[in-house]
């Protein structure tokens, strides 16, 4: 079976795009094949390595990588940007990708304050990450998923 591809794109994919895509892959691996990416790559912050491993899944072997790295090698059914700056460039930066979804999460990386302050910010961004997808994932298995911001650019 031929599984749909999609992209996650976030800032630095440090954070919000890597659990997204850890999640897709949990939920949806069977039907997608889910791959993150960010316009100005980092490294895959440390406190979205732990509050993923609270939830069973290790992040701790993945790297952040820059979106050059699949331009023009992979096309993709949906690409998802993460944050409110890959959300102005989605369509210039893949123009191909048949549908741009726009899921702006807060960066939890940006919040300010102490440990256990910065942990329950990306425990929140993570939760709220994990429902998107987990019902994006159903909607799409049952044929329920619509790209609303594609109909809008074309008009």
């Amino acid at each position: 079976m031929r599984k749909d591809k999609l992209l996650i794109l976030c800032t630095q994919n440090s954070a919000r795009s890597q659990m997204a895509e850890a999640f897709f892959e949990k939920y949806g691996g069977d039907i997608l094949e889910a791959y993150s990416a960010g316009l100005e790559p980092t490294a895959v912050n440390p406190y979205a390595v732990r509050v993923m491993q609270e939830v069973g899944i290790n992040l701790s072997g993945k790297r952040s990588k820059s979106f050059r790295e699949f331009l023009g090698r992979m096309q993709f059914g949906y690409v998802i940007g993460v944050c409110k700056k890959v959300e102005k460039q989605c369509p210039s930066i893949f123009p191909g990708g048949r549908n741009c979804l726009s899921w702006p999460f807060e960066d939890p990386a940006a919040y300010e304050g102490t440990d256990e302050e910065k942990l329950a910010k990306f425990r929140e961004v993570r939760d709220q990450i994990d429902e998107k997808v987990r019902m994006w994932v159903d909607d799409f298995r049952h044929g329920r998923v619509d790209c609303q911001l594609c109909r809008e650019r074309k008009e």
